[in-house]
């Protein structure tokens, strides 16, 4: 499940969601833009940033990190990230806050010694979703992040919840509401047919946005898979008249590689006259 494109997706669509998690938030909260910005020489890209108004004078800026997978490396990664981009862009902030985002607390990094001080803190703030309380208590838009970390019997049962829910919101929020959250279940059960997630949900998917760009994604996703597999038929044929019959985990070899890999060997096997040409071109791009 894309849980990462799902949390931005939710940012970008209510930037003071993620203010919501926290006990002290900024009082322009209302104000401020969510973005993804990069930082050159080294060369690092910060997916979740939340910048405060220029218009409002220098203020303070919010990295998040969202975590679902377990990173022994994460407080390294996120703390060099995070005081690089203030140190480059000192002039424009007067305050930088860290936010990490965690289903549950196992899947934090083992090691957190060398940043006692940062992780203790008010500089650092870790949010552990299964911790929130009910998620039937909680704004909306929180407990769409939290539904991205049910066990499908109990995401089905609030997904439904929510849906209802979102009725008594504005007709715009509820319109957004009802993509996202279309957006985690699609993701969530992505092994179910579209009826059933129709069944599920109650609602017609062919008529949400997320339904659309997915079943588009779905093509693009197909149209590229599709120039993989001709390509991968070609050159095989073109390697059998070149070098003979290929041994067969060569050619799963073969087959495993990349399109614009294949376009190369294509190129390349014009020059080939025995099987060791083939295997020394392979250990070149080290497959």
């Amino acid at each position: 499940m894309r849980r990462d494109s799902i949390f931005y997706k939710l940012f970008q669509q209510s930037p003071s969601l993620l203010f919501e998690l926290l006990t002290d938030p900024p009082a322009n909260r209302s104000s401020y833009r969510f973005d993804s910005v990069a930082i050159k020489e080294p060369k690092f890209e910060i997916d979740g940033v939340f910048l405060p108004p220029e218009s409002e004078g220098k203020g303070a800026v919010y990295f998040c990190e969202v975590q679902f997978q377990k990173d022994e490396m994460l407080y390294e990664r996120v703390f060099a990230e995070s005081w690089l981009y203030f140190y480059r862009n000192r002039d424009r902030f007067s305050d930088l806050q860290i936010v990490i985002i965690y289903p549950s607390p196992n899947l934090e990094q083992s090691d957190i010694y060398p940043f006692r001080n940062q992780l203790n803190g008010d500089q650092t703030h870790r949010i552990y979703l299964d911790q929130l309380g009910d998620i039937r208590q909680l704004p909306v838009w929180v407990a769409l992040m939290v539904l991205t970390t049910l066990d499908d019997d109990k995401a089905s049962e609030e997904a439904k919840y929510l849906l209802a829910r979102s009725q008594q919101q504005s007709q715009r929020e509820s319109r957004v509401i009802i993509e996202l959250l279309t957006t985690i279940m699609v993701y969530k059960f992505e092994g179910k047919s579209q009826r059933e997630v129709e069944q599920m949900l109650g609602i017609t998917l062919k008529e949400t946005r997320v339904y659309r760009e997915i079943k588009q994604e779905g093509r693009e996703e197909g149209r590229e898979e599709g120039r993989e597999e001709e390509a991968c038929y070609l050159i095989l044929r073109q390697l059998t008249r070149r070098v003979g019959e290929l041994p067969q985990e060569l050619r799963q070899t073969v087959e495993s590689l990349s399109l614009e890999q294949l376009e190369n060997l294509g190129e390349d096997l014009l020059d080939f006259n025995t099987m060791s040409d083939l295997n020394d071109w392979l250990q070149v791009i080290d497959v």
